[in-house]
């Protein structure tokens, strides 16, 4: 799908029907499977049945304020968005903070605290330019490894055959069956994205997926009942699980808020370098921050996640050389209509654990692998080692051992072992006070 006269390196460009089309299916593809899989983690960690009704509502909202947050990239409100082909989409990041809130406090405070912190993380964009610094490669980059190295026991458990709420009989886990359908998926991914090209490269996950859907099939681990109680049409309901007010979750969910807002000015600047060969303009920052945050609100009022750029995206634009908005304003319609049908939903819910396990063994791999890209920028001279390694020995080992911190209030002590906010909390306050070394 590569236009090799490169005609649409201006955004507002507008391919023809039958190339745009096509090019939007494909960023699609390329971050459906990320796109929902943080949702089926927090409804775990919130108790809710797997593959239920309401698993399947989360799942639908992932879907669908993914699509209506990237309208607000492309096509803009005033100062809203960036107008570019970026695509939003549940966010990694905010995945053991709302996981640690929810199982201890309920998913209305954790969504509570998404309305709130999204707001707040719609307001930096009038300040992001100025608060920049306090997020070089070396912090962003500890980040983003630390919610990776988080994540990925929670891939493997999957993987085995279950994650409680949603473990499988005791005596299956880390059965044969389970991990055999686990690592078909595994190697079906890495097959299509090494060997694969266009399109098979670029869903390689999905492609593994529906492959492992499959392999579990013959075994018998699939059930449709669900797909069957869905209705074909649903629209989204007004706090669906209340609003319950918890500062200690909003402090959390800010404090990734604003690593998700560097995150996003790395995006946009990555998709302006990738497709028109320049930086990208301080309003196209500001813009993209402001609809990063609306986005966040707007879905946990409805009860989905926060939502934020994806980076696989920014490949898609570089490979294909097409800079058209207009393109992802196409792929966010389709998220749209699919985030509207249950039906859809209650087919990704219907997917057994052992197929999302290995799914995320590559996914929440790659987190924590774009995480080490970062801090490859990063020169490792003492100082720089020492604020690596006590940011993660803090922010990983009270996620490891959170009978460590059992005498703090319920609010510090969530945030205390989320790993994602002592690692930051860390990076940031070392960053600031050990001096710098030649």
């Amino acid at each position: 799908m590569t236009d090799s006269t490169n005609n649409y390196s201006d955004p507002n460009a507008m391919p023809a029907m039958g190339t745009a089309i096509p090019l939007g299916l494909q960023h699609v593809l390329a971050m459906f499977a990320s796109n929902v899989t943080p949702s089926i983690i927090v409804a775990g960690a919130a108790g809710l049945a797997f593959g239920g009704a309401e698993q399947v509502y989360l799942i639908q909202m992932a879907m669908l304020f993914a699509g209506i947050a990237t309208l607000f990239q492309t096509m803009g409100m005033g100062p809203i968005g960036a107008r570019l082909p970026i695509m939003q989409g549940t966010s990694f990041a905010f995945v053991g903070v709302l996981a640690g809130i929810a199982a201890t406090q309920g998913l209305g405070v954790a969504l509570t605290a998404c309305i709130i912190g999204g707001l707040i993380h719609f307001a930096l964009g009038g300040v992001i330019d100025k608060i920049r610094f306090l997020f070089p490669p070396l912090v962003t980059g500890l980040v983003i490894l630390a919610i990776g190295l988080y994540l990925i026991p929670v891939a493997i458990k999957y993987a085995a055959g279950g994650a409680a709420p949603f473990q499988m009989e005791a005596a299956s886990f880390g059965s044969l069956k389970h991990w055999t359908v686990a690592l078909s998926v595994v190697l079906v991914s890495l097959g299509c994205k090494f060997f694969g090209k266009g399109l098979v490269s670029t869903a390689a996950i999905l492609i593994g997926l529906i492959v492992g859907y499959i392999v579990a099939g013959m075994s018998g681990m699939v059930s449709f009942a669900a797909v069957d109680k869905a209705s074909w049409v649903a629209l989204p309901k007004v706090l669906p699980y209340g609003f319950e007010f918890s500062l200690g979750a909003v402090i959390a969910v800010t404090l990734v808020s604003i690593v998700s807002a560097i995150e996003t000015v790395g995006d946009a600047s990555a998709t302006t370098k990738a497709g028109a060969g320049r930086d990208a303009t301080d309003a196209e920052i500001k813009g993209a921050t402001y609809a990063d945050g609306l986005g966040t609100a707007v879905a946990g009022v409805f009860g989905g996640l926060p939502n934020t750029s994806f980076s696989q995206n920014v490949g898609i634009v570089g490979m294909t050389g097409v800079m058209s908005r207009h393109v992802v304003t196409i792929a966010g319609a389709i998220l749209i209509i699919c985030g509207l049908l249950p039906k859809i939903g209650a087919v990704i819910a219907s997917m057994p654990l052992p197929v999302l396990g290995g799914g995320v063994i590559v996914m929440f791999g790659m987190v924590a692998a774009a995480g080490l890209n970062m801090l490859t920028e990063v020169n490792m001279n003492r100082r720089n080692m020492i604020i690596i390694a006590v940011s993660l020995a803090f922010g990983l080992g009270l996620n490891l051992v959170p009978s460590a911190v059992q005498y703090l209030p319920g609010v510090l002590k969530t945030l205390a072992t989320s790993a994602v906010a002592p690692t930051a909390l860390a990076a940031v306050l070392l960053n600031l006070i050990l001096p710098q070394e030649d």
